[in-house]
């Protein structure tokens, strides 16, 4: 494109900062990017907007999103997860190009109808799922793609917090039903589901059946001078089996002391092995069909995905890098109008196992995906 992408950004702070960061690195370290502006950013607290407008170098800044989704080339939705679907549809069905964060939605419908806004709408439509930008999952996702594994038995994820573990731990959006959807199962569990579909649809396939369990330890928590019901579940807990036979068990917790951002995945296959800890980015363990035990294998090379862009091989690169790398693929998919994963078709079928975690959880058995 000749002219720059414009950017409305819905959202300001956590997410906000990480895209926006993100924006700024694409030019040095990505220089054939497309080019971006940063037109406007989009809240409802004029005060705190007007600041982030200067810090995260926006032009301007609106309070309803409704008067700039068709003025724009590129939304990005970062608000809490029932604002998701609203902005997005109506900026698909404007043609403007959506980049969502995760999950999908609060709920199954709303995901369903936001998969198919992007499905009839000229614009590229993603979901940021960043972790299937780290270079260390690339690679895990080669070899398993290859057939290094053999046949696939078993695959284990987790993602383990502590931020709610103290039961006077302040009450947030995250902690809301009608906001959030779902408490840790969507907020983390999204990401270890999304992260083995990405790792494993070549050789797996999809999940069939799952059971799956929720619980909730601090039922309210402190909001200003009041309390406030929490609403949705601190952990869960999921045993799946897929397509190929392979055995999957996953959980994610906000309540796990010690843990401050623990994603961890294994996988088992008949002649060999890998694990990975988002908490050690950098490194991929590895167990192959001659080894003796886990090689680490440290992910830095020039021949690694993204790399050769950052720094010389050993030269570790961290967390923020992912949004770059997420960032410069949707946008080169946005401005060649081309299609992007994760999309929302895959945003979509990571609700439908959200979902059905939740149905097994309230039936107390295994339900078919």
């Amino acid at each position: 494109m000749s002219e720059p992408l414009r950017i409305g950004m819905l959202g300001y702070r956590f997410m906000g900062k990480a895209h926006a960061n993100a924006l700024a690195r694409l030019p040095m370290f990505f220089p054939e990017a497309p080019a971006t502006e940063r037109d406007v950013l989009i809240g409802r607290d004029e005060e705190a907007l007007a600041d982030a407008t200067e810090t995260l170098g926006f032009d301007r800044y609106v309070t309803d999103w409704e008067a700039v989704v068709d003025e724009v080339d590129v939304l990005y939705n970062l608000g809490p997860n029932n604002v998701h679907p609203d902005p997005s549809i109506a900026a698909l069905e404007a043609g403007t190009h959506v980049f969502c964060e995760k999950p999908l939605a609060h709920s199954l419908e709303a995901a369903e109808r936001m998969r198919d806004a992007a499905a009839s709408s000229e614009g590229t439509a993603g979901v940021a799922f960043n972790y299937r930008f780290v270079p260390a999952i690339r690679y895990a996702k080669e070899l398993v793609s290859l057939g290094e594994l053999g046949h696939i038995y078993h695959v284990r994820g987790r993602y383990l917090q502590d931020w709610l573990a103290d039961p006077s731990a302040e009450w947030s959006w995250r902690n809301d039903a009608e906001t959030a959807g779902s408490g840790a199962l969507g907020d983390l569990g999204a990401h270890t589901l999304d992260l083995t579909r990405f790792l494993l649809e070549d050789v797996a396939g999809e999940i069939e059946e799952l059971s799956g369990q929720l619980h909730t330890f601090v039922e309210e928590r402190p909001a200003g001078d009041e309390t406030r019901p929490v609403t949705v579940d601190d952990a869960y807990a999921a045993q799946a089996r897929f397509e190929n036979g392979a055995m999957g068990v996953f959980e994610a917790t906000r309540n796990a002391t010690g843990s401050k951002n623990d994603h961890s995945i294994e996988i088992n296959g008949s002649e060999g092995s890998l694990r990975f800890s988002l908490e050690r980015l950098n490194e991929l363990e590895v167990l192959r069909p001659d080894g003796r035990g886990y090689e680490t294998v440290l992910v830095t090379d020039e021949s690694d995905p993204y790399i050769e862009r950052w720094w010389p091989p050993g030269h570790i690169i961290g967390w923020e890098h992912t949004f770059v790398h997420e960032n410069y693929e949707f946008l080169t998919a946005a401005a060649d109008t081309s299609t992007f994963e994760p999309s929302f078709a895959d945003g979509y079928r990571v609700q439908v196992l959200l979902d059905a975690v939740e149905r097994s959880a309230e039936r107390g058995e295994w339900v078919t995906v």
